[in-house]
């Protein structure tokens, strides 16, 4: 996916479309591609923006949860964004739900795909491997049902990125703070609509991982997508797009009536 990227500042975002704001959010080693189907399906209707986190550009000193959601609401702020539905894929669904919390007044909505927050398996003790390509194609392959949505492409991308020493460290860093902020006992604060979409196959948020966020978010709605790993977004693109589209629907037909 080539598309502009917007630089404004120390803020790197796409953007795409015009009306109510859908803000997406990527996981740790994410990039505006995963989102490319959701793009061109939602930008007929929704002004659609990604911002780059700069998980990869922020002082290693700073980096950590904290900062990353201080990143998304002063990107927010200076956008002038409000009514946002919010929709966030592993580690950027963590961050949507920390700025959530936060700034509740603004958004509309939230969506939750593979989410951290609760639990989540990473690449374990054995992520160290950095520079065994068939290593981590077998691991990038492992966050889908179907290992051929894992192309050469994307490992490439994350086969480079977990050499580089820097980001690395990075991946390590950020991994561990997200750890540290289990959100189990602030979940029944979220007063917006939520939609949960899991894989059943999902290996890195496990499906009672959606459901226990069921469990813990008033007025939420779970669905689960089979044959589907981590990120539904690129692997059951129709069946996602669909459950979405009809979330919207209900809200705007609610707050109509």
């Amino acid at each position: 996916m080539t598309e502009t990227i917007i630089t404004k500042g120390k803020f790197k975002h796409f953007e795409s479309g015009a009306g109510e704001v859908m803000l997406l959010l990527h996981g740790l080693m994410g990039e505006m591609s995963n989102f490319e189907h959701i793009i061109s399906h939602f930008s007929a209707t929704h002004r659609v923006i990604v911002p780059l986190l700069p998980i990869m550009d922020s002082p290693i000193k700073e980096l950590s949860m904290e900062t990353l959601v201080d990143y998304v609401e002063e990107f927010v702020d200076e956008y002038g964004l409000k009514d946002i539905h919010l929709m966030g894929n592993s580690l950027g669904g963590h961050i949507g739900l920390l700025y959530l919390l936060r700034r509740q007044e603004l958004m509309k909505s939230i969506t939750l795909t593979g989410s951290s927050g609760l639990f989540e398996n990473s690449m374990g003790s054995t992520f160290p491997r950095r520079q065994n390509y068939e290593f981590i194609k077998n691991k990038v392959q492992q966050t889908f049902y179907d290992p051929k949505v894992a192309t050469k492409e994307i490992v490439d991308g994350i086969f480079e990125m977990v050499n580089d020493r820097n980001s690395a460290l990075r991946i390590v860093i950020t991994a561990k703070s997200a750890i540290r902020h289990n959100l189990s006992d602030k979940l029944h604060e979220i007063k917006v609509p939520t939609l949960l979409i899991w894989g059943k196959q999902d290996t890195i948020t496990p499906p009672f991982v959606g459901e226990e966020f069921h469990k813990l978010i008033p007025n939420s709605e779970l669905i689960l997508l089979d044959k589907c790993g981590h990120a539904p977004m690129m692997e059951l693109p129709k069946q996602f797009n669909a459950a979405f589209e009809q979330f919207l629907s209900k809200i705007t037909q609610v707050i109509d009536n």
